[in-house]
């Protein structure tokens, strides 16, 4: 079945704890969005400055133009998962190969005017495929579902991998994108903007169950 993972997108201390705090009521597996201000427009709080609740399974989405500059403290962090860009500027292979020696999953995520074919070379190294429809370094966007396309063709080259959506995800899409063979739901402004995040968390979780039911 299909996972929801919330997103935390902040641009200070203070903003990153309240939206963390938010989520500790309803969910385990969180994504978080780090910018470092020039591959994406915005900035995060720096990496000294990252934590999550012991009991969580955190996937680093790293909006970095130099992920290797990061590598040290990113393995000192110890997340779940390190999601870096097929368009940052890195040997991708060799990125990969030292997270995984430390233990930590990897991620590679493919940019909405980025032909998926552009990473089948190196898209092997990872244990995720993330497929980008949202806005860099910010919550919301719109889910282009025409990049369906995208997960047809990285299930057919990668199949082992876990394959994810960023942007613009709601219970509106919800299901087509996981009829569409998504795995992953990283859930950014549907959840951190709504009144009641835990209900918004539910209702997904009520859409995404029923499409498994159907």
């Amino acid at each position: 079945m299909a996972v929801i993972c919330p997103t935390v997108t902040a641009y200070e201390p203070h903003q990153y704890r309240i939206q963390m705090e938010n989520l500790v009521p309803f969910t385990k597996r969180v994504h978080i969005d780090l910018m470092d201000g020039k591959f994406a427009p915005t900035s995060s709080p720096e990496l000294e400055r990252i934590w999550w609740p012991h009991e969580f399974i955190a996937d680093i989405h790293l909006m970095y133009q130099k992920p290797m500059d990061y590598l040290d403290q990113l393995i000192k962090l110890k997340p779940h998962m390190v999601v870096i860009h097929n368009e940052a500027e890195v040997h991708h292979m060799h990125f990969a190969a030292a997270l995984h020696k430390a233990g930590i999953k990897t991620g590679l995520a493919i940019l909405r005017d980025t032909p998926v074919d552009y990473a089948f070379q190196i898209m092997h190294s990872f244990d995720q495929v993330l497929i980008f429809s949202g806005n860099l370094g910010y919550h919301g966007g719109e889910a282009d579902l025409g990049l369906l396309d995208k997960v047809a063709k990285v299930r057919a080259h990668h199949p082992e991998a876990e394959i994810a959506w960023d942007g613009g995800i709601n219970d509106q899409n919800a299901k087509q994108l996981v009829d569409g063979g998504v795995d992953v739901l990283n859930v950014g402004g549907y959840i951190a903007k709504a009144d009641n995040p835990k209900e918004a968390y539910a209702k997904l979780e009520a859409v995404i169950n029923a499409s498994v039911q159907v």
